[in-house]
């Protein structure tokens, strides 16, 4: 678990960007700090290079110093910078060496490297785990950026002038385009208010893209040319489930650092559980996040759990004060990104992160077994299929409410007005607040399905594709990194996930919910855990934007018009907030919205050091 960078191109770039790339990456890997430059020839470069690699290290699998990255192979010519962890390499490890290959480290980047000498971008087929990867090939002069199947880690970058700079976040490639290239994207802006989150390939500024969850990206060295091609996509593998979670999880526990375990006491993260006590691993410490005096308080579940499957346990009370920490956290989210539950999870990482850097969660099975209450409350309006309602924009002189949330509802295809289950802003309220704004989409989802078949199955997709990926997964990447923490997700094994679209659909969708994972957690149905109502992880918004963050609303209008170049007009953000603030509590997920989205531009566009 690492954090990389990089670039290549004509241009000469000097060791203080590289350095300033690097800083923006330090919390993501702690424990070592290396770049490796040449020149358009791959000389070696020191104070000014045209190539470089990048890299921050969070030691995970062989400590030493002999595994720290860039990595090269033997020859020089194929090097690796490498974030993520993969799981189940040594099988073909074994391969490589009976063919040649000599393995110095007991790590999985060395495999990497060896496996695309061996079998060139077509090793990715043998990856199992979360990654994203750049290679180096200065025999072939080519640049490959690879992400992995589910979009577990994260990877950026912008091509222009037949030159390519990326990196882990979007922040960590802004020393390279320079304050003068840092142009703000207006779909970037309305896709956020629209979900929450800018799903990929786009990001908050026009210049930098988000590489798709299963593809790869080659750059030309020469021409300067990029392809993006798909290099997976899921397949229905009829294996037997139990034992392919069983494996997923076991292959988890590798690590030459302690590992724990994120356990919340709901079915996903005691499923977890359960099949690390059945495969012996009683000696994982599982961490609960504690919110005494709330109602989303789960660390008393989460004890019984631990309690009956003797697992050690550690409650950590989370900060419920956040007006010290807002900034920091509005960064390491690193572009605008405004999922509440964030805030608990970063200060529930931060408090993890003193006693391991390893932890299991169980993030994913809401998306593999159709938990989420929204799928059933969206299916209910099924019947309408592609029935709209014409509703022309019109001018909106108060701040828009449910009545106008249900109009737009019912001029919006039914996959579309999925979105509206669980978004920030509904499209009367973008338009109030962007009048001038006048390419608007109703969605941004990437990959949309064809609205042609199994209605549950197209909603599962479009949150494969886009809430899973952009949404959960970003939340947890960054929001572990930041205090440099490897989080492992083993119920999104891609193997897994394929195993589950095999299922027999009643085995796979139940009521309630995921009884398939029931099979291997006996406790699940002991404690009744299929029926509880799902609690989430809910901070108190209202209070905090009546109390700690007050203060941040005023002006704020004549900020976001000033920062969005006008694309948010000052009289219509300072209505809303007016109007939250006399009592319409409706409205503070969309108020921390706007906040977010303030701190964040005042962030990204401040001028280079």
């Amino acid at each position: 678990m690492c954090g990389i960078a990089g670039f290549a191109g004509h241009r000469w770039i000097v060791d203080r960007c590289w350095q300033q790339m690097l800083n923006a990456l330090a919390p993501r890997g702690p424990d070592a700090q290396r770049v490796s430059t040449w020149t358009q020839r791959f000389e070696p470069a020191s104070e000014r290079a045209q190539i470089a690699l990048l890299h921050t290290r969070l030691s995970i699998r062989d400590l030493r110093t002999l595994a720290h990255q860039p990595m090269a192979n033997p020859a020089g010519d194929i090097w690796i910078s490498y974030n993520g962890e993969v799981y189940g390499w040594e099988r073909d490890a074994e391969e490589l060496k009976r063919r040649g290959y000599h393995f110095k480290t007991t790590s999985d980047t060395e495999f990497i490297l060896h496996g695309y000498a061996e079998w060139g971008i077509d090793v990715l087929a043998r990856l199992r785990g979360k990654f994203a990867i750049a290679l180096l090939d200065q025999r072939t002069k080519k640049l490959y950026l690879a992400r992995d199947r589910l979009g577990i880690k994260p990877l950026v970058y912008s091509h222009r002038s037949g030159e390519i700079v990326f990196g882990s976040t979007v922040r960590s490639v802004l020393p390279y385009l320079g304050s003068d290239e840092r142009r703000v994207s207006s779909a970037g802006i309305d896709a956020y208010l629209a979900h929450r989150y800018i799903p990929a390939p786009r990001t908050i500024f026009k210049d930098i893209e988000r590489l798709r969850a299963g593809h790869y990206a080659c750059f030309d060295l020469e021409s300067g040319a990029l392809q993006i091609v798909n290099y997976w996509k899921p397949k229905a593998d009829a294996a037997e489930f139990e034992a392919t979670l069983t494996e997923s999880v076991a292959l988890r526990t590798v690590s030459d650092r302690p590992v724990g375990l994120f356990l919340s006491g709901g079915i996903d993260s005691t499923a977890v559980a359960s099949v690390l006590v059945g495969t012996g691993h009683r000696d994982i410490t599982a961490y609960t996040a504690a919110f005494p005096g709330t109602s989303f308080d789960e660390s008393a579940q989460a004890a019984q759990v631990a309690q009956q499957l003797g697992l050690p346990h550690r409650t950590l009370p989370i900060e419920q004060h956040i007006g010290a920490d807002f900034e920091r956290i509005v960064a390491d989210l690193d572009e605008p990104f405004a999922d509440p539950s964030s805030i608990p999870l970063w200060y529930l990482s931060r408090a993890a992160s003193e006693h391991v850097r390893v932890v299991m969660g169980g993030d994913g099975g809401d998306e593999l077994f159709a938990g989420y209450k929204r799928y059933a409350k969206h299916l209910q309006s099924r019947w309408r299929r592609g029935l709209r309602i014409p509703v022309a924009a019109r001018e909106q002189n108060a701040v828009p409410g449910k009545w106008e949330k249900w109009r737009d509802e019912l001029s919006m295809d039914w996959l579309s007005a999925y979105s509206l289950r669980f978004s920030g802003m509904w499209p009367s309220l973008r338009r109030y607040l962007q009048p001038d704004l006048l390419d608007m989409s109703p969605v941004y989802w990437d990959r949309m399905p064809v609205d042609d078949g199994d209605a549950l199955e197209t909603l599962l997709a479009v949150d494969m594709n886009n809430y899973l990926a952009e949404y959960i997964l970003r939340k947890g990447d960054l929001c572990t990194m930041a205090h440099g923490l490897e989080l492992r997700v083993p119920l999104l094994d891609h193997r897994l996930y394929q195993t589950v679209l095999a299922l027999p659909r009643g085995r796979r969708f139940t009521d309630p919910p995921k009884q398939a994972l029931g099979a291997v957690c006996e406790l699940c149905a002991r404690l009744d855990l299929f029926k509880q109502k799902k609690r989430g992880f809910n901070p108190p918004l209202v209070g905090w934007l009546r109390d700690e963050l007050r203060d941040r609303l005023d002006g704020l209008g004549a900020r976001l018009q000033s920062s969005t170049n006008g694309q948010l007009g000052a009289p219509r953000v300072d209505e809303l907030t007016r109007v939250f603030i006399a009592g319409r509590e409706s409205l503070a997920e969309q108020v921390l919205q706007l906040l977010i989205l303030d701190v964040s531009l005042t962030q990204l566009l401040a001028p280079a050091a």
